[in-house]
């Protein structure tokens, strides 16, 4: 069985190897102060300090530190490393699948709006017939009327007719427009009446 090697002290305590290490990537005023330490695997520890970017809240700046033998301890890694909590990333996802997605969505959206016209077209045909239909009744009703208005105007022109030439009869047997021709001024000539026609 392996166990877990003990802590070096002089690792833990190379603050200022870590953070001579983190000014060489990132601006002093964005790191804090020390956080504590993680023991590794391996024998090597990684120091933590506190991290002031904004925009990464409960992340924090680790610098991994080992030493061999009797050597100064030296950085083997310098990260920004979430703690539990953090505020992280959504999980990566290939353009491919994204696009995939959204042409997908696309075609939903699409079904879904033929489906919405085609239910008010069918609706709205509904209606249409409807009033078809009832236009149709109010034009046989008109038709009807019609037809009756026509026969009784016809009969009532038939008589009209007929009192027409009754009264043609009476008026225009020897007559002119209902004038006694008989009783014209005799002063007009024949003279007269061919100037006026004439004239005319």
């Amino acid at each position: 069985m392996t166990s877990t090697p003990e802590p070096d002290a002089r690792l833990i305590g190379a603050h200022d190897v870590a953070l001579a290490a983190l000014h060489e990537i990132t601006p002093a005023s964005t790191v804090g102060p020390p956080a504590g330490y993680l023991l590794e695997d391996d024998g090597s520890v990684s120091l933590r300090f506190e991290n002031r970017l904004s925009g990464y809240p409960g992340w924090y700046w680790t610098v991994t530190l080992a030493r061999v033998e009797d050597a100064e301890p030296t950085v083997l890694e310098l990260e920004l490393l979430p703690n539990d909590g953090a505020l992280l990333a959504p999980e990566w996802v290939p353009w491919a699948e994204r696009l995939a997605e959204y042409r997908a969505h696309q075609v939903e959206l699409a079904e879904q709006a033929a489906a919405e016209a085609a239910e008010a077209g069918t609706v709205e045909a509904s209606d249409d017939d409807d009033d078809d239909l009832d236009d149709d009744d109010d034009l046989d009703d008109d038709d009807l009327d019609d037809d009756d208005l026509d026969d009784d105007d016809l009969d009532d022109d038939d008589d009209d007719d007929d009192d027409d030439v009754t009264e043609s009869r009476v008026l225009h047997a020897g007559d002119l427009d209902g004038v006694d021709i008989d009783e014209l001024d005799d002063s007009i000539t024949h003279a007269d009446v061919s100037e006026s026609d004439e004239e005319e």
